[in-house]
């Protein structure tokens, strides 16, 4: 099981891979470089999560219609070729946004829309594999053995990019995003090689339930402990993801940091949360989860404050202190917090509640990158100085983290646990006329 563990970590890897240099190499480009507007570059970038929505219909679509007898591995392999195409063409939205900024809009939504696809294709295919074939005592293996080696991938292409691409010269950065491109669809094709068996070979029951988002509504609504749950991690991880766009062109706008510089701050912050990781396993078990999430959740924030002051004081080691507090915060809270929502599902409806947590991940996404560059956008406007729109969205992802970490306390497994296995009222009916 360990290789295909190993397999299925590629697959993983290969995906995140292609969302690195659009998040960490042409943000920088197009928001400083060429002074593209922080909210058209949001815009274009939550444009995959928009999509997000279609990830329930691939997943029944694909339970149900195999294709050669596969029902998981043509769904990962025309997800990942168009997360290929995407990345490998998206350095000439750039291009052609300088020479002609409504083409290029036109070039970055049919960019982003090729890798949003190919992300929503492979992401629900890659993971239902995952499940079905580790079963539900390997899951958690499989799990940490997927996002280790991703962020080791994250890490590797990070200080790949910083060294093609030290300035920014459009025939370099297009050949860098090929490379990585080309990487990416190698360990994807390798991952996939003999991976999955043919669909007559996996039992029915490994097949996920699906739910209507009445359904799935419902479940969150009528539970006050799951309303808080879905609450708080779309406050949580909108604050996390909300600043992948801008912490780039923060570097250079307030330290004159160079591209090569900049391109590594994904792989600091990367190496430091993989050392959470590693942690958060360590205290799986001896501490509490809630205990370990909200030591994650805090470090985080630490972390946002460290990066205004860092704006403010002009100190590059305090910015670096920052971002290595916020990609440690990030490690420990997102695997305590995985664990904390596995315990907020009830056996017998996991897909209807992971697919509302999945949701919330999906929605909290989309907000947190259209409130950084609006935010960041509008603050510049208002003060006429570009550093403060950072700041300004810095300061607010801290207070929603702040509000999210008091909103853990009232997070009770016990209640939720008791609340989801009591009847509906139409249940109640039908026992009593019993």
């Amino acid at each position: 099981m360990f290789i295909k563990r190993f397999q299925l970590a590629l697959i993983h890897t290969a995906v995140a891979m292609t969302l690195v240099p659009i998040n960490s190499t042409l943000n920088r480009v197009m928001i400083f470089d060429l002074g593209v507007s922080k909210t058209i570059f949001t815009l274009l970038a939550i444009f995959p999560y928009l999509l997000s929505p279609i990830q329930v219909a691939i997943g029944s679509f694909s339970d149900t219609h195999p294709i050669f007898g596969y029902r998981r591995t043509p769904y990962i392999l025309a997800g990942l070729i168009l997360c290929v195409l995407g990345v490998a063409v998206s350095p000439q939205i750039a291009v052609l946004m300088s020479e002609n900024f409504t083409l290029g809009v036109v070039a970055g939504i049919l960019a982003f829309g090729m890798w949003g696809m190919g992300y929503n294709l492979s992401a629900v295919s890659y993971f239902s594999l995952a499940s079905e074939l580790s079963g539900e005592k390997g899951r958690g293996k499989t799990i940490a053995t997927m996002f280790t080696i991703m962020v080791i991938g994250l890490i590797a292409t990070g200080i790949s990019l910083s060294r093609m691409v030290p300035t920014y010269v459009p025939e370099t950065l297009s050949r860098a995003f090929i490379i990585v491109a080309a990487s990416a669809l190698t360990l994807g094709l390798l991952g996939l090689f003999k991976l999955e068996p043919r669909s007559s070979q996996l039992s029915s029951t490994s097949r996920s339930e699906t739910y209507t988002v009445k359904e799935m509504t419902s479940a969150i609504t009528t539970n006050p402990v799951a309303k808080i749950f879905f609450v708080y991690l779309l406050l949580l991880l909108a604050a996390i993801l909300g600043q992948d766009v801008l912490l780039e062109p923060f570097g250079a706008q307030a330290f004159g940091m160079t591209l090569e510089q900049t391109s590594r701050i994904i792989s600091i912050s990367s190496t430091f949360t993989l050392i959470a990781f590693i942690v958060a396993g360590f205290l799986d078990g001896r501490v509490k989860k809630k205990y370990v999430a909200q030591s994650g959740n805090l470090g985080a924030l630490i972390g946002f404050i460290i990066i205004v002051i860092s704006g403010m004081t002009a100190s590059r080691t305090a910015f670096y202190i920052g971002i290595t507090l916020l990609g440690f915060g990030t490690g420990i809270s997102t695997i305590a917090n995985l664990s904390l929502m596995f315990d907020l599902t009830v056996p017998e409806k996991v897909g209807l509640y992971i697919g509302a947590w999945g949701f919330s991940n999906g929605l909290s996404r989309l907000v947190g990158l259209l409130m950084a560059g609006s935010v960041a956008d509008l603050a510049t406007q208002l003060t006429g100085n570009a550093l403060s729109g950072y700041l300004v969205v810095f300061s607010i992802e801290a207070l929603m983290l702040f509000i999210a970490a008091f909103m853990l306390y009232r997070i009770d497994v016990g209640a939720f646990q008791k609340k989801a296995h009591e009847p509906s009222f139409t249940e109640q009916i039908a026992l009593n006329a019993q």
